[in-house]
């Protein structure tokens, strides 16, 4: 994982998501599509880092935020501004997707 893409759980996800431009992966390791998504959401972090902040929780050891965020499949992307999530989207993105929806959501 990049060092500009950090790993949040139930601990940490509130604290860190509550203030500013957030772009969190809910994925897991046994996920084709999250697999596929990876090397995009990098990439997609690279771009943005000045201006959006990129997470990932795994679905497995956070069942908490799973239920809180009612995450029914993976990969999810949530888009969240000052803790309220803005957008919500199921599926793999690709960079152009991802880069498209930050710039709609914030």
């Amino acid at each position: 994982m990049p060092g500009n893409i950090i790993e949040l759980d139930e601990k940490s996800f509130d604290k860190k998501t509550g203030k500013g431009n957030w772009i969190v992966d809910f994925w897991a390791e046994w996920c084709g599509p999250c697999k596929i998504m990876q090397p995009h959401f990098e990439s997609a972090s690279r771009e943005l880092q000045a201006k959006v902040n990129f997470a990932e929780v795994n679905v497995d050891e956070n069942y908490g935020l799973s239920d809180k965020f009612n995450i029914m499949a993976v990969p999810t992307t949530l888009f969240i501004k000052d803790g309220e999530v803005i957008h919500a989207s199921t599926g793999a993105l690709n960079k152009g997707q991802i880069i498209e929806l930050a710039k709609e959501s914030f």
